[in-house]
């Protein structure tokens, strides 16, 4: 059976994050993935108290190599690992706007920032001292406090070279556009025969939208999804060559609204699984089986601490195929 998870995009009180998580790991889901949103709640103060109020979930930061020096992040993982007795696990993405933006850094060399920020995860957590340059960061005599760690780094990413590092070097690989999954996950499988490795995990994450308004409130980050995305997965969407430059000149020039009417009902049930309990139950067996997931994770980001768990409850079911 598919491992299920849940991503908390922490726009909630500290408090129901933990809560959330505790919820999850008891009605039976894998995995805990909280988004770090840079000023929101901070997510190793959450992962931390999660790991001490869990015992058995897998969980961890989806995080970048701009907001935090990736020797910070491979301590705090560290930390994250020790509290939760080696239950920890960390997905490095390129950094979107909605996180970059209010802090004013610019996603420069993508690639190159998770890239370096993996090899500097890598060089830490052998335990042994360190002196390395990378192109974006670098290292000079650096030891990590708590020792050797074995934690599992994914790769989330929609454009091409970035799925090609995951195939050859990350733990996992997360894709998050329906449509592009067989090219996307392509990608990776491609690059891992290349190196000669097994093919990373397999991960989809999104959103389950078993009731409307679930595909209404997608609205809220699905232009921002468009911007960080590359034209091919814009195309796999069904883009028009001129939308495709809309949403172009919009990325350029940071400005979500300009991309706004482009997210119509048709391109949110395009991007997303929806539609009754039981046509997203029998899509997303459809869609595991067809590009072999090894793990499928739903987008939790109500500020609603009721609804965020009536959607664990109901969304586990249709995950697994399982009733409860």
């Amino acid at each position: 059976m598919v491992a299920v998870g849940i991503h908390i995009v922490p726009l909630m009180p500290a408090a129901d994050v933990v809560t959330v998580a505790r919820e999850a790991e008891r009605i039976g889901y894998d995995y805990c993935l909280v988004a770090d949103e840079g000023l929101h709640v901070d997510v190793y103060v959450a992962l931390g108290a999660i790991a001490t109020q869990t015992e058995r979930i897998a969980l961890g930061p989806m995080t970048n190599g701009y907001t935090r020096h990736p020797a910070a992040t491979a301590a705090a993982l560290a930390t994250v690992n020790a509290l939760s007795g080696g239950r920890a696990l960390v997905t490095m993405l390129a950094g979107g706007s909605m996180t970059l933006g209010p802090m004013g850094l610019a996603r420069r060399q993508p690639f190159q920032v998770v890239a370096d920020a993996v090899e500097v995860l890598s060089r830490l957590w052998t335990g042994e001292t360190v002196t390395w340059q990378g192109a974006t960061c670098s290292l000079d005599n650096a030891r990590l406090g708590l020792g050797r760690q074995q934690i599992p780094v994914w790769i989330a990413s929609r454009g091409p070279r970035l799925l090609t590092l995951a195939g050859q070097v990350a733990d996992g690989a997360m894709v998050t556009v329906k449509p592009d999954l067989g090219a996307a996950l392509g990608i990776v499988v491609d690059a891992a025969a290349q190196a000669e490795r097994r093919v990373p995990t397999r991960t989809y994450l999104g959103r389950v939208c078993y009731e409307p308004a679930m595909l209404e409130q997608q609205k809220l980050t699905l232009s921002f999804v468009l911007m960080d995305s590359p034209e091919r997965v814009l195309v796999s969407l069904g883009l028009t060559p001129a939308e495709v430059d809309q949403v172009t000149a919009a990325a350029a020039a940071n400005r979500p609204e300009l991309v706004d009417p482009i997210v119509t009902d048709d391109l949110l049930r395009r991007y997303q699984i929806s539609g009754t309990p039981e046509d997203c139950t029998a899509e997303v067996a459809k869609m595991v089986a067809a590009h072999e997931l090894d793990v499928v994770l739903i987008d939790v980001l109500s500020s609603n601490l009721e609804e965020n768990l009536r959607l664990l409850h109901e969304s586990y079911p249709i995950l697994t195929g399982v009733s409860r």
